[in-house]
């Protein structure tokens, strides 16, 4: 029987977290990353497609978050 592979280091996943972590009431996103709740909490087991579509909208979302909680 061949020995067993060695096991390689798992890969690395791209994140939008800041450590600003402090969500929006108003629209549910976190004030750091934009991400919602759910996001943060499935972050590491969402596809790397999933992963992919949600940093494609987080520029979008910023207009949902009142100008004032952001320092603006």
């Amino acid at each position: 029987m061949p020995p067993a592979p060695a096991s390689l280091p798992p890969r690395p996943i791209v994140s939008p977290c800041i450590m600003v972590c402090t969500v929006d009431g108003a629209s549910g996103l976190c004030l750091g990353c934009l991400r919602t709740l759910q996001e943060i909490a499935t972050w590491s087991r969402m596809t790397d497609e999933a992963r992919a579509a949600v940093m494609d909208d987080l520029p979008g979302r910023k207009k949902r978050i009142d100008p004032r909680l952001l320092g603006e």
